[in-house]
């Protein structure tokens, strides 16, 4: 299973990828920003899931949401926010423009995991 990792602070995405090491995913790819997660997404149309922040540069994460479920080979990607936005009207947000499952940061590994299993169930 093939995942993209999106965030603007290489620390988070290091976090992030560690943790999805530890539950035994190798094949992870990162992005900074959400115009390079599309250039990634174009090159690697095997990516399972995309795991993505809201706030970053060039393109944000809930612009990036909207621009994979508007092609229809996305449509049923699992896509989980991962973001310090966490009042209720963000989350909504997210959810409408496609998000199948949302983190608010800080989080603990134990919560990517179930967040992540739920998306693949």
């Amino acid at each position: 299973m093939k995942l993209l990792v999106v965030d603007d602070s290489s620390t988070m995405r290091r976090i992030i990828k560690n943790t999805l090491g530890r539950l035994g995913h190798k094949d992870i790819l990162e992005a900074e920003h959400g115009v390079e997660a599309w250039q990634i997404l174009s090159q690697n149309p095997d990516v399972d899931v995309l795991i993505t922040d809201w706030n970053m540069p060039e393109m944000n994460g809930l612009e990036l949401v909207q621009k994979v479920r508007a092609e229809a080979k996305y449509v049923d990607m699992p896509i989980i926010m991962v973001t310090t936005e966490g009042g209720k009207t963000e989350v909504i947000t997210a959810l409408k423009a496609g998000v199948n499952n949302y983190i608010v940061k800080p989080f603990t590994p134990q919560v990517l995991k179930e967040k992540l299993e739920d998306v693949l169930n």
